[in-house]
């Protein structure tokens, strides 16, 4: 005899914001039948991983949360990895999410059953669940990358990535290695900076970098938040006005963008007095190209005498430290990889089969693509958040999920009025990804710089072409849509 399968109406992969926010989403609207299926031991997505020291959001807090569930009592407006997992922490307990949450499981396998009209879900190589629904929230970056640095296996010191730092490692008064200087490396850098006996930051390219102006809230002004959330509401919708603007900066030859850089570079000239430092820390791409970042203590930090920025490629390592392309051999104690995620790897190791035969690896084999960033032709009743050219550099991704995952809820409804399967269009997904790659001309996005955001062959793969407003516009559910099946 055996176990009778788990079936859900809904499978939900990921307790991130992404896979909590759609779990708390399906309660509002009185389903309560998923499953949240979390491979770590917690909840938490990016924020549970990123334990770095001054891990925080560059997003202003009164945004980065859910219009149903205000963080009313956010510290500041930057908010700091702790609240931010504290949130997520609440957000769980509103909803009653705990008892949909199956932790420490990871799914190896997806497959679509055409006659049973359902997905298969094995762990560890076992089936597990079944669901008429299943939504990925995978998130962009989950995957920590570390480059295949030559002779890396034989170095002797201690080396790990951000997205895994290891608080066994004591750092006061060693040599550090920061191998790269971007998103994460400029939150780390200044906390590291005074302990260390020494850092040198690896830069393979300098960043555009704005003033973050952190505003710390008052107790006083955290009262009448809660006291009267419309006040929140009221900030929410300026800063996403303010944020929505600031996509034109995004666009290549604009006046918005010229004034961003001018912001940039005035903000760069404030902070580094020296004048050849300070020459090394302009980017030589357009600005926008890459993720624009947020530092008001990160300029200041290379300033210090114990700090030195190194802009000689990496050759390899050697068994203490690591060897320039000139061949210097540095020594290091320690060596800290800020060197980002594997942003196109949006289905990682696991296998999706979806309709005769399909699989997302081969659709995806030239670059991810999906209508509105979550459907893909031949693989039903699949809705990816945060998921391919959803991405953004103007404004906040939480926004974003909440406008798939309510898009999800109208298809979910639409599916049990029909009682069928569904599966978008061809033609509608090759028309809008058309259209999303002819928009994304305009942007620096597709500007002649190498980024996160762009696959092997240039094409922009993780960020969506307009604002956020315009996604909302989008995406709006239509039947004729879908194949009906």
């Amino acid at each position: 005899m055996t176990d009778r399968i788990p079936h859900f109406k809904t499978l939900i992969l990921g307790a991130g914001f992404g896979g909590l926010g759609m779990g708390a989403q399906l309660v509002r609207h009185g389903d309560d039948d998923f499953v949240i299926v979390e491979k770590s031991a917690a909840l938490g997505g990016v924020w549970r991983d990123n334990a770095y020291p001054g891990a925080a959001c560059d997003t202003e807090a009164h945004l980065y949360c859910y219009s149903f569930f205000p963080h009313l009592r956010v510290s500041r407006m930057y908010a700091g990895r702790e609240e931010l997992l504290g949130y997520l922490q609440r957000l769980a307990d509103a909803y009653d999410l705990h008892r949909h949450l199956r932790l420490n499981e990871e799914i190896s396998a997806a497959r679509w059953d055409e006659a049973a009209g359902l997905w298969r879900f094995q762990v560890e190589g076992r089936e597990r669940y079944t669901a008429d629904f299943f939504v990925p929230a995978w998130g962009q970056l989950n995957q920590p990358s570390i480059p295949a640095f030559k002779g890396l296996g034989s170095y002797r010191g201690r080396a790990f990535h951000s997205a895994h730092w290891d608080e066994r490692v004591e750092l006061a008064g060693k040599r550090v290695a920061s191998v790269g200087n971007a998103a994460s490396a400029v939150q780390y850098v200044p906390e590291i900076a005074p302990e260390v006996a020494h850092l040198t930051v690896f830069q393979r390219s300098a960043n555009w970098i704005m003033p973050r102006n952190q505003v710390v809230f008052t107790p006083e002004q955290l009262d009448a938040y809660e006291a009267e959330p419309a006040t929140f509401e009221a900030s929410r919708q300026h800063l996403h006005a303010f944020r929505e603007a600031g996509f034109q900066r995004t666009q290549s030859g604009s006046p918005d963008q010229a004034e961003g850089r001018r912001i940039a570079l005035e903000h760069l000239a404030n902070q580094v007095s020296d004048p050849q430092l300070r020459s090394r820390l302009i980017p030589d791409y357009e600005f926008g190209c890459k993720r624009i970042l947020r530092s008001d203590d990160f300029y200041p930090a290379l300033c210090r005498p114990n700090v030195s920025l190194e802009l000689r490629p990496i050759a390899g390592f050697h068994e203490h430290g690591i060897l320039t392309a000139d061949g210097e051999a540095l020594p290091f104690d320690v060596v800290i990889f800020g060197t980002g995620f594997a942003s196109q790897a949006f289905q990682g190791e696991l296998a999706v089969h979806g309709r005769a035969g399909a699989t997302l690896e081969r659709a995806w084999q030239d670059g991810a693509q999906a209508y509105l960033g979550m459907t893909v032709p031949d693989f039903p009743n699949l809705f990816v958040i945060y998921g391919p050219n959803t991405n953004l550099n103007h404004n906040s991704i939480i926004t974003m999920l909440e406008i798939q995952q309510s898009y999800i809820i109208q298809a979910l409804g639409a599916a049990g009025r029909q009682g069928r399967a569904m599966a978008v269009k061809p033609e509608v997904f090759a028309g809008f990804n058309a259209r999303v790659q002819a928009d994304m001309g305009r942007s620096a996005f597709s500007s002649g710089c190498s980024s996160w955001y762009k696959n092997t062959s240039g094409r922009v793969i993780n960020n969506w072409s307009g604002t956020v407003d315009q996604y909302r516009a989008a995406a709006q559910w239509k039947a004729a849509d879908y194949h009906w099946l």
